[in-house]
C-alpha cells in the first residue's frame, strides 16, 4: 500500500516557509513524524546551534531531533498562538522516542498547518527575540510559552 503525503511545503504568509495540507485532515488525524540528526543531551550542550533558525525539537528524555540536518517537510511548521496540529511525543516499539504531528480539529486542503512552539528558553534575550507574526485573534505576541495567570 502506497501512502500519500497529506502535506505540501510553499510559501507561508506567516513566515517563510510552511507546511499546508495537501487534502482534508480529519481531526486527530496524523500529519506527519518529525525526522532529522539525533543528539544525546551531553551531545547537544557541547554543540554550537546557530540561534538565529533552528529546526531542533527536544525530547524528554534530554535528546534532541535537529530538522536542518536530514530532516524533513515538518521541520517547516510555523507557530500560531491556535494552532491547527499538536506535536506528542511517542515511543516507538524500540524504545526510540519521536515526534508526531496531529490535527487538532478538521483542516481544509490547502490551509497552513501550525503548531504553537511553546518555546521554553533560559536565555536572556527577552519577549523580542521570540516574537509572535501569526496574527490570530488571540495572539500572546510571543513564541515562548504562555504564562500561567498570576493570582
Amino acid at each position: 500500500m502506497v501512502l500519500l503525503s497529506m502535506i505540501k511545503i510553499q510559501h507561508s504568509p506567516i513566515h517563510g516557509t510552511g507546511v499546508f495540507a495537501a487534502a482534508d485532515l480529519a481531526k486527530g488525524q496524523r500529519v506527519g513524524t518529525y525526522e532529522g540528526a539525533r543528539y544525546t543531551a551531553r551531545q547537544a550542550a557541547r554543540r554550537d546551534w546557530d540561534h538565529a533558525l533552528t529546526y531542533v525539537f527536544g525530547l524528554s528524555n534530554g535528546s534532541l531531533i535537529d530538522g536542518s540536518d536530514g530532516g524533513n517537510e515538518t521541520r517547516h511548521l510555523n507557530h500560531s498562538c491556535e494552532p491547527n496540529c499538536e506535536a506528542y511525543e511517542e515511543t516507538g516499539p524500540r524504545g526510540r522516542l519521536s515526534i508526531v504531528f496531529y490535527a487538532l480539529r478538521p483542516v481544509s486542503a490547502g490551509d497552513e498547518l501550525f503548531i504553537d512552539y511553546g518555546l521554553i528558553v533560559d536565555e536572556k534575550q527577552g519577549e523580542a527575540a521570540y516574537r509572535c507574526a501569526c496574527g490570530s485573534g488571540t495572539c500572546r505576541g510571543t513564541m515562548l510559552a504562555a504564562r500561567p495567570a498570576e493570582a
